[in-house]
């Protein structure tokens, strides 16, 4: 049984298409997750937003 991995979507990025690679792999709408993780980066000092998406875009690979 195979599983897909996560991937960040180039097609629908923004800046490095990682909400968009998780947003696909969940099923879940890009642009709310988007505002999830703003928000949740903003809201929370337990959260480094911009520090753990640079880690995610180094560590996902791009789709094809």
């Amino acid at each position: 049984m195979a599983t897909a991995s996560i991937t960040r979507d180039k097609r629908n990025a923004i800046i490095g298409g990682v909400c968009a690679g998780l947003a696909r792999h969940f099923g879940w709408s890009v642009t709310g997750t988007r505002v999830v993780y703003v928000l949740v980066s903003i809201l929370s000092a337990a959260f480094p937003g911009i520090l753990v998406y640079l880690i995610l875009w180094l560590l996902i690979p791009e789709s094809d």
